[in-house]
C-alpha cells in the first residue's frame, strides 16, 4: 500500500477546520484516527460535540497506553487517539501533532494540518522535510489561498 500524505496549511482556525474535515470524511464513511498533543485532542473532543448545533460527530477518545476496545473500533468511525501504535490499518490518519506520527505509513492517507501561527508553520514545515527524507510526496493545499480564491469568486459574482 503507498501511503498519500496531503498538507492543509494556512489554517487561521485548525479545531476548527479539523471538526469541518471530520464531519466531511464522516459523512463520506470514511474511518479516521486524529493524532496530537493530548491537549488538542482534549479541546478537539470538546469540539466535535459542540461546533455544529444540533449535531453530533461519533467518535472515541484514546488515551495513550490504552489499546482500543475491538467491538468499539470497528463501530466508532473517528478516533482521538495519543498514539497509533495500536491501529491495525484504518483508512485515514489526521495528525495535529508537532512531529510525524510513527507508523503513519500503514494508513492509505495522513492528513498533516498546519495552523497560520508562526510555530505552528515552523512545525509543519519540518514535517514536510520528514516526510520527504522518508521518501513521501506530500501534496499541498493552501487553506488560506483557497479561502480568498472563494472571496474573490464571490465578490466577481455580484
Amino acid at each position: 500500500m503507498t501511503t498519500e500524505v496531503a498538507f492543509h496549511t494556512g489554517l487561521a482556525d485548525k479545531p476548527a477546520y479539523a471538526c469541518r474535515l471530520l464531519r466531511k470524511a464522516w459523512r463520506q464513511g470514511a474511518q479516521v484516527v486524529v493524532t496530537g498533543a493530548p491537549e488538542a485532542l482534549n479541546r478537539l473532543d470538546v469540539l466535535l460535540w459542540t461546533f455544529e448545533h444540533e449535531e453530533f460527530l461519533p467518535h472515541a477518545r484514546l488515551r495513550a497506553g490504552a489499546a482500543p476496545d475491538p467491538l468499539l473500533e470497528a463501530r466508532t468511525p473517528i478516533w482521538l487517539a495519543d498514539g497509533i501504535e495500536d491501529w491495525a490499518a484504518p483508512q485515514v490518519l489526521v495528525n495535529l501533532g508537532p512531529g510525524i506520527a510513527p507508523g503513519f505509513d500503514r494508513f492509505a492517507r495522513v492528513i498533516d494540518l498546519v495552523g497560520s501561527d508562526d510555530e505552528d508553520a515552523r512545525f509543519g514545515r519540518q514535517r514536510w522535510r520528514d516526510y520527504l527524507a522518508a521518501g513521501f510526496k506530500p501534496q499541498l493545499h493552501d487553506a488560506a489561498a483557497a479561502s480568498a480564491a472563494q472571496v474573490l469568486t464571490r465578490s466577481q459574482g455580484d
